[in-house]
């Protein structure tokens, strides 16, 4: 026999199972969109095929080519001889609000 307990149990397990594999297919689908993105230069071609784009926007596409940095390269503290740039910093602030009821903000 089994005790209402055991079904609870096997009920949730089998959501919570059903609840990751769909997170994981999903997530492996975006990956696969990732790694099987065109590959394109960055030459004077470029702005051109963004202009012809959809929505001026190119979703998942690999840039390959070589940066300059505006001010100093970042190098790695861990790999010799290893240096990147940063293409863009955004800072968002949220705006917060005294919640009195919960007596915090």
């Amino acid at each position: 026999p089994i005790t209402p307990g055991e079904l609870l149990c096997l009920g949730s397990s089998l959501a919570f199972s059903g609840l990751f594999y769909y997170l994981y297919r999903k997530k492996a689908r975006v990956v696969a969109r990732i790694q099987e993105a065109p590959k394109l230069q960055v030459d004077d071609d470029l702005p051109a095929l963004v202009s012809a784009a959809d929505g001026r926007c190119l979703p998942y596409v690999a840039l390959e080519g070589i940066v300059l940095p505006a001010k100093a390269a970042l190098t790695s503290h861990y790999h010799e001889g290893l240096q990147g740039v940063i293409q863009k910093l955004l800072l968002k602030e949220h705006r917060l609000i005294w919640n009195s009821l919960a007596r915090s903000w």
